[in-house]
């Protein structure tokens, strides 16, 4: 992936390490969920390649949906303000339901969308985060499904982005320094 490549300054996380770990967690939600179906909600657009490896990796039976929320807007940290820009399609009352997300940081936006879809009716709600920064937790969230904790540095890649860039990274890393502001 020349360019994108040459932005990187440390890869934290291999495609083999990443690859390794969503199959350890669909194994975790297949034996979890052996009997019902659960419904994947996918966090956009940082969640896309784990909901679609989750997919594959799936033995059981499972539906999958998509949120999009906003609580950075173009800024590198959160703003503690959540909106939602795409609501789910269905309904989830009585339906089992694991919020996948791609990174929880702050803990603000994911106590957010907790509180909204608990009033919702689910039978169950769990949620799944790739990665985790527990240096900046501000608000603790329970992560039933996780997959790395990262230090506190900005990552991009495997959905995780820099301005829309850097989203089809196969693993993620650290940007070289003077390639982001803020």
């Amino acid at each position: 992936m020349t360019g994108l490549d040459d932005d990187i300054d440390e890869v934290l996380l291999t495609q083999q390490a990443i690859s390794a770990r969503v199959g350890e967690l669909a194994a975790e939600i297949d034996r979890d969920y052996a009997d019902r179906e659960p419904l994947l909600v996918g966090v956009l657009k940082g969640a896309f390649p784990l909901m679609g490896d989750l997919a594959r990796a799936l033995q059981g039976p499972a539906q999958f949906d998509f949120m999009a929320v906003s609580s950075y807007g173009s800024a590198t940290r959160t703003s503690g303000v959540v909106r939602i820009l795409k609501d789910l399609e269905g309904d989830i009352a009585g339906r089992d339901v694991i919020i996948c997300e791609d990174i929880v940081d702050s803990g603000l936006t994911l106590s957010y969308l907790l509180r909204n879809l608990r009033a919702r009716g689910p039978a169950s709600l769990e949620i799944l985060s790739f990665l985790s920064k527990p240096d900046q937790t501000r608000v603790h969230v329970p992560l039933r499904y996780h997959g790395f904790a990262v230090p506190d540095v900005f990552v991009v890649g495997y959905g995780l982005d820099y301005q829309e860039r850097y989203r089809n990274l196969p693993y993620v890393g650290t940007l070289k320094p003077g390639l982001r502001a803020g």
